[in-house]
Order: structure tokens, then sequence, then C-alpha cells
């Protein structure tokens, strides 16, 4: 064993999904801080069994072990990480506080409604009651983005330097990529492409990119006909 912290990920993920997983928040992390790490594969469909939930009693990515520790929850671990390294958060107590403010303001009040949106569009979309919630949800997204986007204002980035804040808030951000709702703030889409034009995220993006090696669980092209469909009567 390398003794470098190791970081589990799936091999393998829809098209729609890649670049889009959560260990992506914690190798972006990792690359800021210049801490090199090994990752561990799981196959879909493995992260349920019982090996990987002794490590995320969720059955999701990612976990983060470091000697004994073991982390599940992306923002826990990034900010795990920015505490022990000292970097990404500011020296002075109440500045690594508003860091962590938006880091948990990133998670608990923009990506809750973010998510609510894939549901349903995507997870969820052929589900008759879909159609008829998308509004509501739209406006509740619209709502948080211009909220969002208000606060920020003309500064770079939330509370001076980036920090994990930012590094939260762009990640939950991006989930909207190439949407129109993400758009129609040009004060979000400029900070999200500020972020991502980091090469801590680009090497970030590239380590996540090269790990999809594997194949689709059984089942998944049926799901997928069934997106499409579902898509297609949208349109």
């Amino acid at each position: 064993m390398s003794g470098r912290p190791v970081l589990t990920a799936y091999d393998w993920v829809p098209d729609f999904a890649r670049g889009q997983v959560r260990d992506l928040r914690v190798r972006w992390a990792l690359e800021e801080i210049g801490q090199p790490y090994d990752v561990a594969y799981l196959a879909q469909g493995t992260q349920k069994r019982e090996a990987h939930r002794a490590l995320n009693p969720y059955g999701q990515v990612p976990t983060y072990a470091e000697g004994e520790l073991v982390l599940f929850e992306s923002g826990a671990i990034v900010l795990h990480l920015a505490r022990i390294h000292r970097r990404l958060l500011p020296d002075d107590p109440g500045g690594a506080a508003r860091a962590s403010e938006w880091l948990f303001a990133a998670l608990n009040t923009v990506e809750p409604p973010i998510a609510d949106h894939a549901t349903a569009t995507i997870f969820e979309a052929h589900e008759p009651w879909s159609r008829a919630r998308l509004p509501g949800i739209e406006a509740r997204v619209r709502q948080r983005l211009a909220e969002t986007a208000a606060r920020l204002g003309e500064r770079e980035w939330y509370d001076g330097d980036f920090s994990v804040g930012d590094l939260m808030m762009v990640s939950v951000l991006r989930l909207l990529r190439d949407d129109v709702l993400l758009a129609g703030e040009p004060t979000l889409a400029a900070y999200v492409a500020r972020g991502q034009a980091r090469p801590a995220f680009a090497r970030a993006l590239a380590g996540q990119m090269a790990g999809f090696t594997g194949a689709p669980p059984p089942g998944f092209d049926r799901w997928r006909a069934r997106l499409a469909a579902a898509q297609g009567a949208d349109t």
C-alpha cells in the first residue's frame, strides 16, 4: 500500500452523470491542497453490498480513508481536508466560519431544489407526476439562483480568496451545466466558469473521467429507452 488516502468512485456512470459524481468534489479539494491519493473503483451495484456499506451506510460514493479514519459525505470530507491541511480556509476563525457557511449553503440550501430538478427531468421523468411538478421545481431553482447571485454580486469569490465554500458552491451549480436555468443568471455562470478554470479542477475532472472504464449494469438499456421516451414526450 502507498500510505496515501483512498477515495472510492464508480467505474461507470451514464454519460449525463460523468463529471458530476460527488467524488469530483473531493478530488478537486485534494488537487487544490496538493495531496496525492489513490482511488478504489466500484462497479455499479457493488456499492450497495455489505462491504461498502460498512464505509458508507447509504451505499453511495465517495468515501475517504486516511489511515484508521474513514469518512463519507463529500462536504464532510472536503471540510476535513481543508482543516488538516490548513488550505482552502482562512486562518482567522471568523473567515473560516464564513467559508464553511457557504459550503453548507451550497449543500443544504442550493442543492436540494437542483436535485429535485434532476429527479423530475431525468431519474423519474417517466413518472406521470414529473411534468406537473416541473414548473414549481423550476421556480424554486430560479429563486435560489437569484438569491445566490445577489449575494455574490461583483465579487470574484464569496468571501475573500477561493475557499471550501466556493469549491462546493461551484460544484453544486455545475449540476445545471448547459441548462437555461443557470444561463439565466450570468453572474453565477461566470462564477462557475472561474471555478472550472482553476488548474486543480481540470486535474480532478480529468481524473474522474479517466476512471470510467467499466460497463453499465444489467437493465440500463431499458431504463435509458424509457427515459428517452419520457423526455421526447416533453419536446
